[in-house]
């Protein structure tokens, strides 16, 4: 039998948010080999938890902050930096058979110390290549390393597929691999979240994703403000130069007369069991996503789902059996879709049944880490991925 193949797991980020979520998971089986962090934070500790030797990068703080959507030319300034990384990158690359980016910016500079240091390379791309999130240099950048430079680019939905492909990206490198989630038994019962929340009774819906304008949260209190008597929590903070979005929500619950209804949860690391207490869980994003975990964590959780009809949202919930679709950026479709959905309609049982046996069906940590283990191991090999 072959002995596993070594790999170099790279993000470009500290903070733990959707992508960073299916790496803590995807290490799994890969206990004692490394990881190479640009920034320092609590992905450090999560990745070194699951057996990992974890280096941060001595030149890569506050990258993060650097907005996907900036131009080249923002990041001019960084070159030294970059170089820098780039040399630190080479080095740990020459230590292991295969580079894992689990990351665009983590991919930009992995795709050239992988080339240097003759390593295979993996992409796995959480994001929807377009021009809603990317500059046009950046996508034509980033398909160009894809083609040149990697053994597979990993996407978690045919809708990132689909929109890598149409920018040039050679289609015979794509793997269609579903994030999988296994979410632990928790016996809180939703009246005892509420209450340590110090949440009111009543109607109560959920949003659950880091602050970000493309994240659609403005467009869940302009809802709200069309629902009265509904209650609101939001989870998640402003991790990436974004918290000006979040001074900006603060200031319309303010001016919509939200304040007793909208509760800001700051960024949680317990988010399925968060869900055990609303009525409904909401995905606003007004942007096409790439996958959609809280979807999925919901569908789990028994909790009925609505969620704007973009990305992979209706693939996830199978053009709406499994869920309620709106179309983006519309506050009145999604207040109607709120109001329907508390008041409990007989056909919702059926939908829920039927969410949670897709999800645990299609969604599987055990799925995912034994495509992309296989995936690994064939770069490894030199063989065709």
């Amino acid at each position: 039998m072959m002995p596993a193949p070594s790999v170099l797991f790279v993000c470009h980020t500290g903070s733990i948010s959707g992508a960073e979520l299916v790496l803590i998971d995807l290490v799994q089986p890969w206990a004692g080999e490394a990881a190479f962090l640009f920034e320092d934070g609590p992905l450090h500790q999560a990745l070194a938890a699951k057996g990992l030797k974890v280096r941060v990068s001595r030149w890569g703080e506050g990258l993060s902050d650097v907005r996907r959507d900036s131009s080249i030319l923002k990041a001019f300034p960084l070159i030294g930096r970059l170089g820098a990384i780039i040399a630190e990158l080479t080095r740990e690359a020459r230590r292991h058979d295969v580079v894992y980016a689990n990351s665009q910016k983590a991919f930009v500079l992995s795709a050239v110390a992988a080339t240097l240091a003759r390593r295979p390379l993996i992409w796995h791309l959480h994001d929807i290549i377009s021009s809603e999130h990317f500059g046009a240099t950046q996508r034509r950048v980033q398909v160009a390393l894809a083609n040149y430079c990697t053994a597979k680019v990993v996407v978690p939905s045919q809708a990132a597929a689909d929109a890598f492909i149409a920018q040039g990206g050679r289609k015979e490198l794509v793997a269609i691999v579903p994030n999988g989630l296994d979410v632990p038994p928790d016996a809180s019962t939703p009246l005892e979240i509420r209450r340590e929340l110090k949440l009111p009774e009543g109607p109560l819906v959920g949003v659950f994703s880091r602050l970000a304008a493309w994240k659609g949260q403005h467009i869940v209190l302009q809802a709200l403000a069309k629902t009265p008597g509904v209650s609101c929590i939001i989870a998640g903070a402003a991790l990436f130069g974004e918290e000006p979005y979040a001074e900006k929500l603060n200031r319309m619950v303010a001016d919509l007369g939200l304040g007793d209804r909208v509760h800001f949860l700051g960024q949680r690391n317990d988010v399925p069991r968060l869900m055990r207490a609303v009525d409904a869980m909401i995905h606003p994003s007004i942007d096409p996503e790439p996958f959609g975990r809280t979807l999925v964590e919901a569908m789990l959780a028994d909790v009925p789902v609505i969620a704007t009809d973009a990305g992979a949202a209706s693939d996830i919930l199978e053009a709406g059996k499994a869920g309620t679709l709106v179309p983006p950026g519309d506050a009145d479709a999604l207040a109607a879709a709120i109001t329907k959905v508390m008041s409990r309609p007989p056909e919702l049982a059926g939908q829920l049944h039927y969410a949670e046996a897709r999800a645990r069906s299609h969604y599987s940590v055990d799925q995912m880490l034994q495509t992309v283990s296989n995936l690994i191991g064939r770069a490894a090999a030199g063989a065709p991925v």
